[in-house]
C-alpha cells in the first residue's frame, strides 16, 4: 500500500515539526473555520480561514456560546482573539483570551472581492467532486 500525499508525513515527530515551524502562508490555511449552517448553505463552502472582522461563535470550552468579531488573528501562537472575550489579570487589566479558529463557528463573513474569489473556487471544485461521483455511480 502507497501513500496517498507524499508530501506529508505520518511520522509524529515529522508532522509536529511541520506544523509548529509552518509558514504564515501555510498558518492560514491551518486556522481555519467552519461556516455555520446558513452560510454553508449559501456558499456550498464547509470552512474557510479566518480573518479579522469576521464575527464568530465560541462552540468549546468555558466561553461556549459567546459570540464576537475577530479582533486579531495571531498566526504565530495559532489562535484567534474576540471582542469582549477577556479575562481580568491580577493588577486589574483586561487580556483577550486566545482561541483556536477551529473551536469557533463563523457566523457572519467579512465579504470582499478576494475572499468573494475564494467562496466561488472552493464552490466550483465541490460541485465538480459532485458531477465526477455521479459519473462513477452511472
Amino acid at each position: 500500500m502507497t501513500k496517498i500525499n507524499t508530501s506529508l508525513h505520518s511520522s509524529r515527530r515529522k508532522s509536529r515539526k511541520a506544523h509548529f515551524s509552518a509558514p504564515s502562508s501555510v498558518r492560514r490555511v491551518i486556522m481555519s473555520a467552519p461556516l455555520d449552517k446558513e452560510l454553508r448553505e449559501k456558499h456550498n463552502v464547509r470552512s474557510i480561514p479566518i480573518r479579522k472582522d469576521d464575527e464568530v461563535r465560541i462552540t468549546r470550552g468555558t466561553n461556549k456560546g459567546r459570540e464576537g468579531k475577530v479582533t486579531s488573528v495571531y498566526r504565530l501562537k495559532y489562535v484567534i482573539h474576540i471582542e469582549r472575550v477577556s479575562r481580568e489579570k491580577s493588577n486589574g487589566q483586561s487580556v483577550p483570551i486566545g482561541i483556536h479558529p477551529s473551536k469557533c463557528v463563523i457566523t457572519k463573513l467579512k465579504v470582499d472581492k478576494d475572499r468573494e474569489n475564494i467562496l466561488e473556487r472552493i464552490a466550483k471544485g465541490r460541485e465538480e467532486k459532485a458531477k465526477r461521483g455521479k459519473k462513477d455511480d452511472a
